[in-house]
């Protein structure tokens, strides 16, 4: 059958996101929407007789970064080359930017041979976190705070993106910042997910910044709470341990086209493994 590759429209990225909830990736309620607000040519699907069989996210971050996700080919179409074909126009789309993604063990040696090079090392740890304590000065985010945190969110990940953070840090997400001398000094989001809540990102000056941020989130949500954590931050990683909550899944951070120079010492959790 031919095959026909085009560009999701809102109700398919809905799809392929109700994809990766089967695939148990546990995406956020209302993710599809704000997922294609940060480039809605950005999903990208394969179509044989009418229905789609694969689909991707290529998201563009303007002209030097890109980020691929949601990667999945329907089950009962596998085998036949609609995933390799949407990993094609993946990449095309994304050109010679510097390209991230999520890699699963599995498929690890696959990207590597598409020129990827593993950065840092992912693990999703959940629990109750009934051990974290909070204080300090958390507050809400108003809109008077939107710039600061596009700045600071600047600087911890790899390339600005407004679009975004527009409807990533609005309700029914709830967006914490920290303030230490009239200065941000860090902010995190919680998003109920198909199971439990994610909290996505969590960036701070340092560990105890990012806890005091975690616990007030931990605070307003209900359910397990899941947070996927550079393994490198063993300071933050024993305090999560220490708190109640456990290691699962683990993913690679790769980069092909060099490392972004972002400050990674702030990253304590990712904001998705979709958009990166």
């Amino acid at each position: 059958m031919p095959r026909t590759i085009r560009v999701l429209a809102s109700q398919e990225v809905e799809m392929l996101v109700d994809w990766a909830a089967g695939e148990g990736w546990n995406p956020g309620l209302g993710d599809a929407a704000v997922f294609r607000a940060a480039d809605p040519e950005g999903f990208i699907g394969a179509f044989v007789d009418g229905e789609m069989v694969a689909g991707i996210s290529a998201v563009a971050y303007g002209d030097g970064f890109g980020f691929i996700g949601l990667y999945i080919c329907r089950p009962d179409r596998r085998g036949e080359g609609h995933g390799k074909a949407v990993w094609d126009a993946g990449m095309a789309r994304l050109g010679d930017r510097v390209i991230g993604l999520d890699g699963v063990v599995e498929q690890q040696a696959n990207y590597r041979r598409m020129g990827f090079a593993s950065v840092y090392e992912t693990l999703r740890y959940s629990g109750h976190a009934t051990g974290l304590t909070g204080g300090g000065d958390i507050r809400r985010l108003t809109p008077d705070l939107a710039a600061e945190i596009l700045t600071y969110d600047r600087a911890c990940f790899p390339a600005p993106r407004p679009a975004f953070l527009e409807g990533w840090l609005q309700p029914p997400r709830v967006a914490l910042l920290a303030v230490k001398a009239s200065r941000i000094c860090g902010y995190g989001v919680a998003r109920q997910c198909r199971e439990g809540f994610k909290v996505g990102p969590l960036f701070a000056d340092d560990t105890e910044t990012a806890l005091r941020l975690l616990a007030a989130l931990a605070n307003r949500m209900t359910g397990t709470l899941h947070i996927d954590v550079p393994a490198a931050n063993s300071g933050f990683v024993a305090a999560l341990r220490a708190a109640g909550l456990s290691p699962g899944f683990s993913t690679t951070r790769m980069y092909r086209g060099g490392a972004p120079a972002n400050a990674q010492a702030r990253v304590f959790g990712i904001t998705t493994l979709e958009l990166g």
